[in-house]
């Protein structure tokens, strides 16, 4: 396998590290500031209803199927830009907040299916297809990269995978094995925002600092399998891995 010293003598060695760099920056101030809330945020799970819980992993597998078909409808229609998914995140996460617990559960199909748009126009804009069923694959496991308010702890060995066939088994299989670490990250922002009207700005902020959270992820993520193509996809994950600073993990 061809090792980094070899890649540092390819123009792609730059762009490695710009994305390494860019992977760390990818939690922002509050998302920092959420990390260290960290006990808070234990405090305030256990107080959510405890029918809530496995609800939340219903409402997550539920609303994943629901966004990987509606995300790719909404393409057909204008492009809003950066700026329009800002806006329709905010507009749900209050929405959502505004009402306590039942709002907040209300709310996160729309905010899942918001997140999963803005992911696959990243993939467009690496010049990807995310109608093609490997695409649409590693658009959905970039809720699987990381959770926001605890960060990651590495990068998947199947980072730069654009292989699946999506019939509607593996895509079953494939939202089975997401959905965990998506409520472990949605079930945080839950029980932050579930205290009436206060909860209106806790999860627009929320949504907002998650928005640019798995955006962030998509582009990093296509920017290197397109590296992929030309360095090969082993040597690009090392690189990239050491660069960031960060473990290669394998998930099933």
């Amino acid at each position: 396998m061809t090792q980094l010293p070899a890649l540092r003598a390819k123009p792609i060695a730059p762009e490695i590290a710009a994305l390494a760099e860019a992977y760390r920056r990818a939690n922002g101030p509050l998302m920092r500031l959420l990390n260290r809330l960290g006990n808070t945020v234990e405090r305030q799970m256990a107080m959510l209803p405890v029918a809530v819980r496995p609800e939340i992993d219903r409402v997550i597998v539920a609303a994943l199927m629901a966004a990987h078909g509606l995300a790719g409808l909404a393409e057909d229609g204008p492009d809003l830009g950066r700026g329009g998914a800002m806006a329709a995140a905010l507009a749900t996460g209050a929405a959502g907040g505004a009402g306590g617990i039942v709002t907040a559960m209300a709310e996160l199909p729309v905010t899942i299916t918001v997140f999963l748009h803005a992911i696959r126009r990243e993939a467009i804009a690496a010049g990807y297809d995310p109608q093609e069923p490997g695409i649409r694959a590693a658009c959905l496991e970039v809720f699987a990269s990381g959770t926001p308010l605890h960060g990651d702890d590495g990068v998947n060995t199947a980072f730069l995978s654009a292989r699946m066939t999506l019939s509607t088994p593996a895509i079953q299989k494939l939202i089975a094995t997401i959905a965990p670490r998506l409520a472990a990250a949605m079930g945080q922002k839950l029980a932050l925002q579930a205290v009436p009207v206060i909860g209106a700005v806790t999860g627009a902020a929320l949504n907002a600092a998650y928005l640019n959270y798995y955006r962030e992820l998509a582009r990093i993520r296509f920017a290197l399998m397109r590296l992929a193509e030309s360095g090969g996809g082993e040597t690009v994950v090392a690189a990239f891995t050491r660069a960031a600073g960060v473990p290669l993990v394998s998930r099933a």
